[in-house]
Parts: structure tokens; C-alpha cells; sequence
């Protein structure tokens, strides 16, 4: 650790230059990622897969802007690891591989942060750094789609079974459903992967929001629960979409696959992730107590077990 001496000049002036030099080197880059990829959808649908980017990158930037008293009040401190970030970064920056590119953000962002606070300094935009790691656009969900296979097969296989259970005739292969001759393909797009991908970040910012991350059983509960709702929905979904589809209903089919009401839908999942953190709220305690008696001892003894 490097403690640097105080200038004598605003510290805000040397922070407002090297905010300066992170906006003209990636607001390009952010222009890129949000009005070609997820407005436009016109870079990939992986990149699409990180569009929630659109609410988490603003929300990080409000909550630096939040935090920034406490920053000020932190000693001006530079850590190796920081100065090792940066070089990183800039050798990714100017690689033009573009999964490199966009890595090199959060590596850049990292590296500013050790170099000009240390670890205190990381710790305190840990969450917003977080945020924006998570929102940066890597080729992950086309590395994860050949393993979600099973989950693409139990989608149709349910979807199928209720489609059955209301008396249509529907054929399902694998991860495809056939229903008056007419083929749907439950793809891994459309299988919720995107989707879960947005729930899991949208819950990420819920827990903190809420506070329930501080419980470690509250948390587990609801991140169990995205993932029920995601995949429950995603059965809902695929199941209407076959319906629409095996019934002629062209319309309807593409306004839920790909217009508008599958933003709708979309928002409604996503609306349910706040009930689920108003029932944990309110049922799931943050602890509980183990009575324990002993063989010889008939004195009970009451633990608090904290999670």
C-alpha cells in the first residue's frame, strides 16, 4: 500500500480528470452496447442477453453519485493491484477483440478505484461495480447454452403435457412441439435463459435494495424463488405460444415471441419479484433458536442461530 501525500489542490479536480478520460475513452463504447444492442437489437442476441444493463449501469452510476461524501472522506491511498488493473485494461481497450473491449471497463474501473482510495476505496463502490460487471456484455450465454439442454427438453416435455391435459393433440420431440402440424422449437432463448439472466441481476439489486442480503436464508429463498418463477413462466409461455401457433393464430403468436406482449410478460415476471421479497419480508425470519437439552443436564439450552 502507497499512502500518497495531500495536494494541496480540490482532490475533486484530480478525480473530475480522470472521470473525464473514463467518458471520452467508453462513452462510445456504452453508446454502442445500449443504442445498437439493446434498443436496436442490431449487434447479437447474445448482447441482448445483458440488456438489463439499461436500468443497472444508470442505478450504478445514481449510487456512486450517492456515495460520494463517504468517498471524499476516505484517505487518498494507491494499491499495486490497481496499478496492475490499468495496464490490463488498456492492453484489453486497444485489442479490438470486442469481448476484450468490453471487459476492459470493469478492469479499468477497478483499477481507478484501487488507485485512488486502495481497498476501502473498492469496497465502497463494490455494489455499483458489481452492477456494472454484470451488465458488460461477454460471450457467457452462448458458453452456458449447450448445458441448459435438459431444462430447454422439461419446458417442452411440461408444456406438451398441459397442452395434452386440455385435450389438444400435440407431439413433443426432444425440445420440440408439433401441434397441427405445425413445429415450435423451445431454443435457449426461449427457454428463459435471457430472461433468468435478467430476473438473477434484477434480484441482485432487489436483495440490496431491501436489505434481505444481509440474511443468508433470505437470500437463498429468493433466489430460489427467480428461478422457479423464470422457469414456471417459461412453461406458461412456450405452452401459449405452441397454442397460438398450432391454432393458426399468426398474430398473436408473433405479438408475444417477438412485439410487444412479450415485453408485457416480461414485466410481469419481473413484477413478481417484488412479491416475492414482500412475502420473505414478512414470513422468513432473519434467525432462528435451537432448544437443546442435554442427557444429564435437564436445564435447556436456547441457541440463536443467525443467518
Amino acid at each position: 500500500m502507497i499512502s500518497l501525500p495531500q495536494s494541496k489542490s480540490p482532490r475533486w479536480s484530480i478525480e473530475l480528470a480522470v472521470l473525464g478520460c473514463l467518458v471520452m475513452l467508453y462513452g462510445p463504447l456504452l453508446y454502442h452496447w445500449v443504442w445498437d444492442g439493446w434498443i436496436n437489437k442490431d449487434i447479437s442476441i447474445q448482447h441482448e442477453y445483458f440488456s438489463h444493463g439499461i436500468l443497472g449501469i444508470p442505478l450504478a452510476v445514481k449510487l456512486i453519485w450517492d456515495k460520494r461524501q463517504s468517498w471524499h472522506r476516505l484517505g487518498d491511498s494507491c494499491h499495486w493491484a490497481g496499478i496492475a488493473c490499468l495496464p490490463v485494461g488498456f492492453v484489453f481497450y486497444t485489442s479490438g477483440v470486442m469481448d476484450a473491449i468490453n471487459l476492459s471497463l470493469p478492469l479499468m474501473l477497478t483499477g481507478t478505484l484501487l488507485c485512488l482510495k486502495g481497498p476501502r476505496g473498492l469496497k465502497l463502490m463494490l455494489f455499483p461495480l458489481v452492477l456494472i460487471i454484470f451488465s458488460t456484455p461477454t460471450q457467457l450465454p452462448y458458453l452456458i447454452e449447450p448445458y441448459i439442454l435438459p431444462l430447454q427438453r422439461f419446458i417442452a416435455t411440461a408444456a406438451g403435457t398441459i397442452l395434452h391435459g386440455m385435450g389438444y393433440d400435440v407431439e413433443v420431440n426432444q425440445i420440440y412441439l408439433t401441434m397441427n402440424q405445425q413445429l415450435v422449437e423451445v431454443a435457449p432463448h426461449c427457454a428463459g435463459l435471457k430472461m433468468l439472466f435478467t430476473s438473477l441481476y434484477m434480484g441482485l439489486v432487489l436483495a440490496y435494495w431491501t436489505g434481505i442480503y444481509r440474511s443468508k436464508l433470505r437470500t437463498g429463498i429468493f433466489f430460489l424463488g427467480i428461478i422457479l418463477v423464470s422457469v414456471v413462466g417459461n412453461i406458461l409461455r412456450n405452452t401459449i405460444l405452441t397454442f397460438f401457433h398450432g391454432n393458426g393464430m399468426s398474430e398473436a403468436f408473433h405479438w408475444l415471441h417477438e412485439s410487444w406482449g412479450g415485453d408485457i410478460y416480461s414485466a410481469v415476471m419481473l413484477g413478481s419479484l417484488v412479491l416475492i421479497v414482500n412475502a420473505i419480508q414478512s414470513h422468513v425470519p432473519t434467525s432462528f433458536a435451537i432448544t437443546t437439552v442435554g442427557e444429564d443436564d435437564p436445564q435447556s439450552t436456547t441457541t440463536t442461530i443467525d443467518f
